[in-house]
């Protein structure tokens, strides 16, 4: 069955790029050689993606096309109230509600799991609808002070598994649902 699994990382403060949609903070930090859940390993078992655009610009500035191509092989949904300039191929664009595209996501995925890549808006939609499964979250020991939010709504969450890689904090939580 397929699972909704949103990787990502934070701040302490609870921020997933600053103000200036930079992740700068993250990528300066140590990590090690162990993890709870390996890169590799996660995207092994993704068969599709999602992603909303301002995750899918800040991706493509920075290195995310490769020989002209989208960085990752797994078909991506671009969810987007705008259009593409320069369609990308494995990209298909969206918009609306992710539960409206379910059928198509999860036929994308072929039996394996969807990467909800970013934001914290689109994956909090998701997590409205009953598609977000897991949250695997490494938190930063740095505060923001300000920026895109980890995931925007009240949601109840189950700890099932802490560790550390570096500087980072790692941490696997089971959706439990929205708090009401």
């Amino acid at each position: 069955m397929t699972a909704y699994r949103y990787y990502t990382a934070t701040s302490l403060d609870g921020f997933l790029a600053d103000e200036h949609d930079s992740l700068d903070w993250l990528l300066s930090q140590p990590t090690g050689e162990h993890s709870i859940l390996p890169y590799g390993e996660f995207i092994a078992g993704i068969g599709a993606i999602i992603t909303g655009r301002t995750t899918f610009d800040w991706v493509l500035a920075h290195d995310g096309v490769v020989d002209g191509a989208w960085v990752f092989t797994q078909l991506t949904f671009l969810f987007t109230h705008r259009g593409l300039d320069a369609p990308r191929e494995g990209v298909t664009v969206v918009s609306g509600p992710p539960a409206g595209h379910r059928a198509a996501i999860e036929a994308a995925a072929a039996g394996r799991d969807v990467w909800i890549v970013g934001g914290g808006d689109l994956a909090a939609e998701c997590a409205r609808s009953g598609m977000l499964d897991e949250i695997f979250v490494s938190i930063a020991p740095v505060t923001l002070g300000a920026g895109r939010p980890l995931l925007g709504g009240r949601f109840d969450l189950e700890l099932r598994e802490h560790g550390t890689n570096g500087a980072l904090l790692e941490v696997r939580f089971a959706v439990l649902g929205e708090r009401t």
